[in-house]
């Protein structure tokens, strides 16, 4: 397994969907990650975190149901970077209607994911038409560039086309509800239909070149800020993934979490669960794929809920009591660690989100394996003792992620306000965040309802200078903002569509933002990150 990192840095956590700039088209665009790195590296950040990049079914807004595991979502590619569609005149080429639409998403306030995906899978398929005449059938440079891309991504790319076309000319309905010779991938059907889908095939993987090739040039541009990913625990039982290899999964029982803070009751995801004796069988060959492809496109990655690859709980689709699989601790262990193993020897560095009720053997383990755990100042307590005081972050170890919050978590400033004035005043007498404030201002704050900025500093400040190797913080709590980017257990637009206030491209000329971006370096220089 590759050694962790071990320097100190300090990051950001930003949704790739939560950054449009001026020319973006209703959403944070693969394009988009330069300017945005630009301002990273202006205030002392070396690591940008987002979410899940993954393609989605077109109804869904949430990056951690995907499609594929592999395929990176279409919504996110910058068309003014797309040569075929710049050959056909780009966005002054499109009619009046359509530009009428652009410039609706292009000014909400939110993600209108319908509409994102309706503009671009029209201008996508319009460049795909003029790559294919100009391009393609010329046997041009680019076409063999495109053609090597495929070669060497066949591995993933070659099932997921095909399942994205099929998926396509059946209405988009789940592949359970497709004819039965294709569902269950009779070799001479899948054949046939390759024949009869071969343009919509050549499209989808055109579509994921174009993606690959916008991916690997913004890697290129990144100012030295390192790019973090998110590998999602589970997949939907509608993808490609599932669909391809069916037999590694088992579509009865549904993942997910047994009762913890978010959810009195716990939550039942409506995942299928792996069938890790199969997965086993074949040296976990899926979860090796999925290693590399995130080494291919990141710097490192989030492993999303942890404790799943330890222990996955489970529940019969339907409803149910819900039980772990394996049940055995020993099992769960050495289950965990084997495939934290694979994620890890594949390159990219890794992460673990270990929120929520996880076990101790589990912590152990990662401790052993070197593996940075989470951190979240709020949850960070003695509870065994007396009056349950805040753990100090000076206290935390240094393979670990400091954070005042997740994705999932409601900003600092709304906990805060939310927080018992005895919550406030325990959070105040942690040693490093006393130090920082007069008796006055700690005793006014205690009593303040809402966050002051000086108390959201000392609290940023204290996270800063803690032990952890990483620090990575949600942007909203570093600018003081009230924006939520999801509500667990709840779906709605309010969920997975924040934007920055600012085009990502003028950050560096906004007065607040550069401000911001002033204190966060400074402070990062003052704790040697």
């Amino acid at each position: 397994m590759t050694a962790p990192s071990r320097s100190r840095r300090a990051g950001l956590l930003v949704p790739l969907f939560s950054i449009p700039s001026t020319r973006s088209w209703g959403i944070g665009e693969i394009g988009d990650l330069e300017a945005m790195c630009a301002w990273l590296a202006r205030a002392g950040q070396r690591v940008l975190l987002m979410l899940p990049i993954n393609e989605m079914p077109v109804t869904e807004s949430s990056p951690y149901s995907a499609l594929s595991a592999m395929a990176i979502d279409p919504q996110f590619i910058t068309l003014a970077d797309v040569d075929d569609f710049a050959a056909i005149g780009g966005e002054d080429a499109l009619e009046p209607e359509w530009r009428s639409r652009l410039a609706a998403i292009r000014s909400a306030p939110a993600v209108d994911y319908a509409s994102v995906r309706a503009l671009k899978s029209m201008a996508l398929r319009r460049a795909f038409a003029h790559f294919q005449d100009a391009e393609w059938k010329r046997e041009s440079p680019r076409a063999a560039r495109f053609r090597a891309y495929a070669a060497e991504q066949a591995w993933w790319l070659d099932d997921y086309a095909l399942f994205r076309a099929l998926h396509a000319h059946h209405g988009e309905r789940a592949w359970i509800e497709w004819p039965h010779a294709v569902r269950n991938r009779l070799p001479e059907a899948l054949v046939e239909a390759s024949v009869e889908l071969g343009e919509e095939v050549h499209y989808r993987k055109y579509v994921q070149w174009i993606a690959g090739e916008q991916w690997t040039a913004a890697r290129g541009r990144t100012s030295g800020v390192a790019l973090f990913g998110d590998l999602p625990f589970a997949v939907s039982g509608d993808s490609a993934d599932v669909w391809a290899r069916l037999d590694e999964f088992n579509p009865a029982l549904s993942v997910g979490v047994p009762p913890d803070a978010f959810s009195a009751t716990g939550q039942d995801w409506g995942l299928p669960a792996y069938r890790w004796d199969v997965l086993a069988e074949r040296d976990f060959d899926w979860l090796r794929q999925r290693a590399r492809r995130n080494a291919d496109l990141f710097d490192g990655y989030r492993v999303d809920h942890l404790v799943g690859f330890y222990r996955m709980y489970v529940r019969p689709f339907g409803g149910g009591e819900g039980v772990f699989m394996p049940a055995v601790q020993a099992e769960q262990t050495a289950l965990g660690e084997r495939i934290l193993r694979i994620l890890g020897d594949a390159g990219a560095e890794i992460v673990a989100e270990d929120l929520g009720i996880i076990p101790d053997f589990v912590r152990a383990s990662l401790a052993r394996l070197g593996i940075p755990g989470y951190r979240v100042f709020r949850w960070e307590r003695h509870w065994r003792e007396k009056g349950q005081p805040y753990r100090d972050p000076t206290e935390y170890p240094p393979a670990s992620v400091a954070t005042s919050g997740t994705h999932d978590t409601e900003p600092l400033v709304i906990w805060w306000e939310q927080a018992e004035p005895e919550e406030r005043s325990a959070a105040l007498e942690i040693p490093s965040i006393r130090h920082q404030m007069s008796a006055e201002d700690r005793a006014r704050a205690i009593m303040e309802p809402s966050l002051t900025p000086a108390v959201r500093v000392a609290l940023l400040e204290a996270l800063c200078a803690s032990r952890s190797d990483l620090l990575i913080l949600p942007i909203q709590d570093v600018f003081g903002w009230r924006a939520r980017i999801n509500q667990p257990a709840t779906v709605g637009d309010q969920n997975w569509t924040w934007k920055l206030p600012w085009p990502s491209d003028r950050l560096l000329n906004q007065s607040e933002a550069m401000e911001v971006a002033r204190q966060q370096r400074d402070c990062a220089q003052r704790h040697g990150r």
